[in-house]
């Protein structure tokens, strides 16, 4: 007796998963430069590493007891390996039926399901590769009456919950509404592909019946809405190949759950290499600009670098790096946008202190900022209320702490770039300034009687700055040992490269999900 003839079935109901919508569906993804969700795992993940699991779910339709007809279900899942590292990962198939479920009681994934749960319960990392449109009107007609939102056994309390022990990806590769568009936020990190992707809470169609205006998708929520100005979604691809290989290069930072640090990968990076460069590229004159990314790359490993979220709140810069080989996340005021920090920039902040913190990624300050963003707008969009949310999430991150005083370092923006609850370790550079506003504008407001009775207030108000800004002399504060170490610039990679390596041991013993208590601001 043998099994032979079920065993071809199978294979033949493989090989028509594996067809997904079919020719013309298959073609029609393709004409609008999208490839299908098949082809987006085989180009994410080693080559041969897909196990499959769930491939014969899918509506049957049979005749005389033998199958007649076959729809895979519009979600593909499984195991696969990343820099031969097991991640589960998952994506609506949009050649069937836009992507929408096909009504089991048990999901294979896109809302909560298997791939989650595999995620969850093997604690590696989870890609969500989103491309689905998700409920519908018609679910009402199908199931005979209507349903409160997040029915049935799977919601969002898996997702939520994956957020504190692995790393997830969620990359929009078409358009996403509603559920799908809520899934994709519960990540920690996000992309999209410009031009064929977009993200919103309801697509034009509804936009067009709520408010009687017109638009297309890409202005409700392209990238420049979604990444650039409301900083939805982190990274923009320019396509979906480089989409894929951003997700593969984010996740190489990242360690497979919150209980291991990052993997190292060394560079071959000398750890003594001192760029001459540094020591001048800080201006003399404060109103001069320099270029903070070309900084940091002569710091951290060469060509380590991996920013997050590039387009949004741009007077800060965030990025994973690596320093002997060992990740880093780098934070840093950018004065090409003035190193001010306004509401987008201290949202960018907080979120990747958070994501550093959750990962066991040492945090390493940049510092030339001048302050909050001040003035009626700034303090409409509640600039005291997230400037002090970065401070708190600094306050409870247990990771090690870096802060190098690059130039200013000055007000309630000065103090959220010093880890005050750990070692509190600040070294500076010779060009760096600090204190509780800049003397240049404060010398008017605590000294304006004295001006103001001088018989020449200008001369005045400049004798008083020469005055404190003698005082206000790093070296000075080196001297009171206020700052922990006045440093050639040029001496930044090798010092800070011994004290992370010193950490790692330190590291391995907070390992775990990092449990808060308390109310954020």
């Amino acid at each position: 007796m043998s099994w032979r003839a079920e065993a071809d079935e199978i294979r033949r109901r493989r090989e028509l998963a594996r067809a997904c919508g079919g020719e013309a569906s298959v073609a029609r993804q393709h004409a609008a430069g999208k490839l299908t969700v098949r082809e987006r795992i085989d180009k994410l993940l080693d080559a041969g590493s897909f196990q499959e699991v769930g491939q014969l779910a899918g509506r049957a339709v049979y005749a005389e007891g033998r199958l007649a007809g076959f729809e895979p279900a519009p979600y593909v899942m499984g195991l696969g390996r990343i820099s031969d590292r097991p991640v589960a990962v998952g994506g609506e198939d949009y050649t069937i039926r836009a992507g929408t479920g096909f009504g089991s009681d048990r999901r294979k994934g896109g809302q909560g399901g298997f791939v989650e749960d595999l995620a969850f319960h093997y604690r590696i990392p989870l890609v969500n590769l989103i491309d689905g449109t998700g409920g519908t009107v018609n679910t009402v007609k199908r199931k005979g009456y209507s349903v409160t939102p997040g029915y049935g056994q799977d919601g969002f309390e898996r997702s939520a919950s994956l957020m504190g022990m692995v790393p997830v990806v969620s990359a929009v590769m078409g358009t996403v509404a509603g559920g799908p568009a809520g899934r994709a936020m519960l990540a920690h990190w996000t992309v999209m592909v410009r031009d064929s992707s977009q993200i919103f809470a309801a697509g034009p169609p509804v936009v067009e019946r709520a408010f009687g205006v017109k638009l297309h998708k890409n202005d409700l929520g392209g990238a420049k809405i979604a990444a650039d100005t409301a900083g939805t979604i982190d990274n923009v691809a320019p396509d979906e190949e480089t989409c894929l290989a951003q997700i593969r290069r984010f996740l190489s930072y990242m360690p497979q759950n919150a209980w291991e640090l990052p993997p190292v990968l060394m560079s071959g990076d000398p750890v003594d290499r001192c760029e001459d460069a540094l020591v001048d590229i800080v201006p003399r004159s404060e109103r001069q600009a320099y270029n903070m990314k070309k900084l940091v790359g002569m710091v951290v490993d060469r060509g380590s670098e991996f920013e997050i979220q590039p387009g949004f709140g741009r007077a800060v810069i965030t990025m994973l790096a690596r320093m002997n080989g060992k990740v880093v996340g780098v934070v840093a005021n950018n004065p090409m946008f003035g190193g001010i920090v306004d509401v987008k920039a201290a949202r960018k902040q907080t979120h990747f202190i958070d994501l550093c913190d959750a990962f066991n990624i040492p945090l390493i300050f940049f510092v030339d900022v001048p302050g909050l963003l001040i003035g009626v707008e700034s303090e409409s969009e509640a600039i005291m209320r997230f400037g002090i949310q970065q401070r708190y999430v600094l306050a409870q991150a247990t990771v090690p702490i870096y802060t190098v005083l690059v130039r200013k370092c000055f007000g309630v923006a000065g103090g959220s770039v010093i880890d005050r609850s750990g070692l509190n370790f600040k070294i500076a550079w010779p060009s760096a300034s600090w204190g509780s506003l800049p003397i240049e504008g404060g010398v008017k407001a605590a000294y304006r009687a004295d001006i103001q009775g001088a018989a020449d207030p200008a001369a005045r108000e400049a004798e008083i700055e020469a005055e404190l800004r003698a005082l206000s002399s790093p070296f000075r504060t080196a001297e009171a040992f206020a700052v922990e170490d006045l440093i050639d610039p040029r001496e930044t990679r090798p010092y800070l490269c011994q004290f992370i390596d010193a950490a790692q041991g330190r590291l391995r013993t907070t390992l775990g999900p990092k449990l808060r208590a308390g109310v954020r601001p």
